[in-house]
């Protein structure tokens, strides 16, 4: 199953240096509830809008995230990953994220697909976006509006063989 991961930069680095995320991790994929909210919203919505969305979502929670990390760039990063469906579990939350799941074990950089991290042309708006984000999930709609500044930046596409030479470069 093909899930997204919400990081920072500093999770990027554990993944370099230790080859894998420990699990359990919090992830984003097209589940049966993200499928449903999409078949209300927009019918046709494809496999692949499905999963942007899911990555979408992972972007968000990975400002949530770069909140509470001070070390890590300014910057959202989702890291797309294949993992087995049987270590993929529904976090049983009805105020989750729509497409929030669990994956129950590790995630090794050999699982990882690709990075999708922002430019640097966007880390004033995410550092503007990750001071508020909370209240945005709270319903602020002066909040929303400076997140959704950040979230109108496209994530950048990475190789995972690239990672290490972004990192050097932040």
């Amino acid at each position: 199953m093909r899930v997204y991961l919400p990081a920072t930069t500093s999770v990027l680095g554990t993944l370099v240096d230790d080859g894998r995320l420990r699990g359990p991790l919090t992830a984003f994929a097209v589940t049966p509830g993200l499928r449903e909210f999409y078949a209300l919203s927009d019918a046709g919505a494809d496999e692949e809008e499905l999963e942007y969305a899911a990555l979408l979502a992972a972007a968000r929670a990975s400002l949530r995230l770069v909140d509470v990390d001070p070390s890590a760039a300014r910057r959202r990063v989702v890291l797309a990953a294949d993992v087995p469906d049987a270590a993929v579990s529904d976090i049983g939350d009805p105020d989750a994220d729509r497409g929030a799941v669990r994956v129950t074990g590790d995630v090794a950089l050999a699982d990882v697909a690709s990075a999708h991290v922002d430019d640097a042309e966007a880390e004033d708006d995410v550092r503007a976006a990750v001071n508020v984000v909370l209240e945005a999930d709270l319903g602020s709609e002066d909040a929303q509006f400076v997140v959704d500044q950040a979230e109108g930046h496209e994530l950048a596409w990475y190789a995972t063989q690239e990672i290490g030479a972004l990192l050097e470069l932040l």
